[in-house]
Parts: structure tokens; sequence; C-alpha cells
């Protein structure tokens, strides 16, 4: 039970390290939107469910869910992806900004935004509609303009991290964004990245990366090591037989099937041979007669491999291959519900599990392993830790329907640790804030800072929030006194006063502490705070900050964030006062609570 228990905090040590880890991601992003309706009669034109929408979620899915759960799992994410000016483009932006990515997204007009639409009823998913056509590939401008985004963004991360190299994740599956002058830059450049974790349909594609780490289905490390090997070659022993089909596709399914034969034909007297028919958009299956069937690429088992074997077994006997082909140092491939096979330079496989739960369940479990494994590697975890911490993210995110998230709060939680979080009051005065960032400071943790009035909290304020958490370990918010806003606001300021605005600035999420400063300015809270990153809303660049000069003579830096359009709090004060002093309403407009109306016109 000790070893365990020393076990968990091992692996919590190597989570705690990779908090501000900075990571990259390119590739193909799009939308997934889940829409979960009901049905309890057929309708009258076909033997079909009539549906009625209950609700409906999107998230982000492809490379900006693995840039979702780097962030939740507390790294600091930027992505760079091509996204269509339409309506999904700008619901992608909005999860991006609620999940503190930094948005580095290139709009594409005329080209749209991926999506993957989900129908269910009863947590059964009916149908998926996917929109967005690979062969919608960028044009010359386009690749400019990531090429662009993807220089800038490396730099970015760098200067943000103090000169230290990135790491970089790479998520190509096939949908266009990734297209060869893009790959070559990557190749190219690839000594800019620290650490590089690839996941490609087709792993072919990406020769001469050299990345750190391959996380292949066991679809497509079959289909690479067909192309590989070309014509089919003569089995003996228990190796895995690899044939390429004349017409192998570039882009094929993203996994392959287990289940038992049908039927065997005896190829001689002794022993069963392979047999198989087409499946549709499928090159072949074939089949062996020890019960294991494979669909695409043309894959069969030696019989002589005899009871037992399995897609984990096949995928441990080829790991060397595998590493061999991609020039991946380490290679995982993954089997979906039966977790993943990992191996490494010392040729030893290691196996992990998972539990088996409905397929819509599982959508976007693959990110949060290539997350977790990314982040783990980049903080020189041992192979065997990072495997297991990437199984663990992935198999605790599938509790229910929808795109899977790994926080790095669940981590934690999952190996019986603390949260990170203390029996102290989000609310705090100076003496306690001084001994809270000497804590981080030890610890080796950044800290974040920001200041305001807060008087009306809105939506701008939460993702101005949001996207300053993202920034560093630790966010302080000072909020200026009652005293302080009439001072900076007027008479009739604030509208709210500060025990209140301190208490729903303490209630987010994002928020580790509150303190309150009487102040006109607070540059004595940063002279004791000494952050090293302090953050501003609004538009203008962060030169003309005016703590700017105080925060960089301290070794900070300064960074503005702009606000969510008429969502001001002066905006909302001015329409609730319009609003109450409205002396003929519209017959459409529903009457008022009178409690309601005297506590805002008294506000």
């Amino acid at each position: 039970m000790a070893g365990a228990a020393a076990e968990q905090r091992r692996l919590a040590t190597v989570v705690e390290s990779w908090l501000g880890r900075p990571v990259l991601i390119v590739g193909d992003a799009m939308l997934d939107e889940w829409r979960f309706a009901e049905s309890d009669r057929l309708c009258r034109e076909a033997p079909a469910p009539v549906l009625t929408l209950r609700r409906r979620i999107s998230a982000a899915g492809g490379a900006a869910n693995t840039a979702v759960n780097v962030a939740a799992l507390g790294g600091r994410a930027v992505l760079v992806a091509p996204v269509g000016a339409d309506v999904a483009g700008d619901e992608l932006h909005d999860c991006l900004d609620r999940a503190g990515v930094w948005d580095r997204t290139v709009n594409q007009p005329g080209r749209p935004t991926p999506v993957k639409r989900r129908m269910l009823a009863g947590n059964q998913i009916l149908l998926r509609e996917d929109s967005g056509d690979p062969d919608d590939a960028l044009d010359q401008e386009g690749v400019s303009r990531l090429l662009t985004a993807l220089a800038c963004a490396t730099e970015e991360l760098r200067a943000a991290a103090g000169g230290e190299a990135p790491t970089l994740v790479v998520c190509d599956y096939g949908l266009g964004a990734l297209p060869a002058p893009v790959r070559a830059w990557l190749v190219e450049q690839r000594e800019r990245y620290a650490t590089v974790a690839l996941d490609a349909h087709d792993l072919a594609d990406w020769r001469g990366l050299a990345p750190t780490v391959v996380t292949p289905s066991f679809a497509e490390a079959t289909r690479l090591l067909a192309r590989a090997g070309g014509t089919t070659r003569p089995t003996g022993g228990t190796d895995l037989h690899l044939e390429h089909p004349d017409h192998d596709r570039a882009d094929g399914p993203s996994e392959m099937t287990a289940g038992s034969a049908p039927g065997a034909v005896r190829a001689d007297a002794d022993r069963p041979g392979p047999v198989g028919e087409p499946v549709p958009a499928e090159g072949r299956v074939a089949l062996t007669g020890d019960g294991l069937s494979v669909t695409g690429t043309g894959v069969t088992v030696n019989t002589r491999a005899g009871e037992g074997v399995d897609r984990a077994v096949l995928a441990e006997s080829r790991l060397a291959e595998l590493r061999a082909h991609t020039g991946a140092d380490v290679v995982a491939v993954t089997l979906d519900t039966e977790g993943a096979v990992v191996g490494g330079a010392d040729g030893a496989p290691r196996r992990s599990h998972s539990t088996p739960v409905p397929a819509s369940h599982a959508v976007g479990a693959g990110d949060a392993y290539l997350a977790a494994m990314t982040l783990a590697l980049a903080a020189d975890a041992p192979l065997p830790t990072a495997a297991q911490l990437a199984q663990l993210a992935a198999t605790i995110t599938v509790s229910d329907t929808g795109t899977c998230v790994c926080r790095r709060e669940d981590l934690l939680t999952a190996l019986d640790q603390p949260t990170g979080s203390t029996d102290r009051s989000a609310l705090v005065g100076t003496d306690e804030l001084d001994a809270i960032v000497a804590e981080y400071r030890e610890a080796g943790r950044s800290v974040v800072f920001t200041n305001g009035c807060f008087d009306v909290l809105h939506r701008g304020h939460v993702r101005y929030l949001e996207q300053a958490r993202a920034l560093g370990d630790l966010l302080i918010v000072a909020v200026n006194s009652d005293g302080s806003v009439r001072r900076l606001k007027g008479p009739d300021r604030p509208v709210n006063p500060v025990e209140d605005r301190g208490a729903l600035l303490a209630a987010l999420a994002c928020v580790d502490h509150v303190v309150v400063f009487e102040e006109d300015s607070p540059a004595a809270l940063i002279e004791a705070v000494r952050p090293d990153v302090y953050v501003k809303g609004g538009d203008y660049p962060p030169e003309l900050v005016p703590e700017g000069p105080l925060v960089r003579r301290l070794g900070g830096q300064v960074r503005t964030l702009g606000y969510v359009p008429d969502r001001s709090t002066s905006a909302i004060i001015e329409r609730i006062r319009t609003h109450s002093q409205d002396p003929a309403p519209r017959a459409s407009d529903h009457t008022p609570d009178e409690s309601l109306r005297t506590r805002t016109q008294a506000s």
C-alpha cells in the first residue's frame, strides 16, 4: 500500500513539473458538434424516428482538442491551424478562448471549417455528418500565412518561456491543413523544437521529421509497414505478414476492426490459409483459420502464432520496425479501448490497458493521450512514466458522452493527490499574499497579475481572466476598493460593493487569489508581487500600459488582451438604466417582476 502511494506521488510530481510547458500545436482543427435529441414516434413518410432537439454542445476537435487538452493539463498551448471564416470557425475560436489556448489560427475565406456533427438519442449516436473537404487545399497565400503564423508562434512561445525551445505537436488527419510546403518547413525547422510529437493518418508523409514520439493507431501503423514492405513476403514463426494492396489509398480509415473469421480455406492438408472478401471503401479483408480478422491494407497473421494472438501482440512484434520507418525515439500504438503498446530505444514493449466504454464516450480520448504523453516526455519523464500518465489521462476522460478533455485536476485526483488548492481563502490580504507568492517562487512557478474594478462581472471579464490564467501557474487579481472606484469612475460607481465583487472573482476557477487595494494605482502591489507576467485589458500595445515600465524594471513582461466586443461594464449599466427608465414598454415586452424593478432602480 505504501509502495502504491509512493508511486502515485512520483507520477504527480511529473504532472506538476510540466506546468507552463510551452507547446505549439499545428494541424487539422475542427469543430465537434453534439446534438442531443429525444424520440417517441416514427414519421409518416418512412420508418424513421422523429427527433426533437433538446441540447446542443460545441467543442474543439482534432488538433484544436489536442491544444485544449494541453492547456487543461497545465501546459501553455498555442494553436496554429487554418480555420474558415464561418460560423463554425467563430464557435471554434470561442472554444479555444474558454480553454485558455493561445489562438493563432489563420482565417481562410472560402475554405470551410471542418465540422463533425453527431446526432444522439438516448446517448446512442444515430448518425454523424462530416463537412469540410480534404480536397479544399490551401492556396499559395494561405500557405504563406500559415508559415508566417508558425514562425511567429514559435518565437512567441520561446520568448514567453525565457528562451526555452518549445515543444511541437503535429496533428495531421488528412484534411488539408498541412500541405507539402508546410510539412517541408516543419522538417527543415526541426531543430527549433526540443520535443516533437506526431499524430498522422499517413506517417509516410513525414519522413525526415525525426519526431520524439509518434502515436499511430493500429491501422495507421499497419498501413505504414505495408507501404514500407512493398510486395508480399513469406511468413514464418509468429511474424506479422503485411501485403501492400495494389490500390492503396492515400487517406484510409483511422482504425481497423478485429473479429472472428466466418470460415477458412485450407491452403494445404495441414494448415488453414487466409480467405476474405472485399469490404466497401477498403482494399481487401484477410482472414486466418485461428479466428482473427483484420480489415484494410491486407493484413494476415501466421496461423502458427496460436491462440491469444491479438493486435497488441502484433504491434509489439513490430515496434522496432515502426521506430526505424518513422525515425521516432518512441512509438505508441493506440488500440482504442484495448489500451496501447509503447516501445522506445531499449526495445522493451510496454503494455497499457483501458476500460471498454461506448464509442460515444471515447471521442477525443486519443487527443488526451497525445497531450499527456507529449507533456511528460517534454518534462524529461522516463518512458514508462509517460506511457502510464498518457493512458491514465485517456482513461479518466471517457466517463460520459462528448469530446474528451482531461484536466490537470482530474489527473491529480485520479492519483489521490491534492489538486493544488489549499485551505486558504481565495480572498487574501497583502501580508498573506506575500507568503503565497514566496511559496510559488520557491517551487519555480510563474505568477500572473492583473487588476481592475470588475464592477459588473460579465462574459468579457471571464474570457479575459481565463486567457490571463493560461499565461502562468498562479493568477492574482487585484480589485479596486469602493473609494478607489469612486475616484476613478465617478460618484455613482461602483454598482456592487467590493465584498460582492471580490467574492464573484474568487468563485471563478481561473482565479487563484483576489486582493483588494485602496490606492488608485496597483504600483505598490506590483512592487510586492513582482509578477512574471502583468496582464492588462484593452486594444493598446503593451508599451503604452502605464504600469509597463515598472513591471519590466522588476523583470516581468507585459501582455494586453482584448475584451469581448459590446461587453463593457459601462455599456451593461447603461442598458440597465435605459431599460428601467423606459416610460412606454412595448406590448410584446414581459412585465418585469416588481421586486426586480425596485432592485434595478436602487442600483
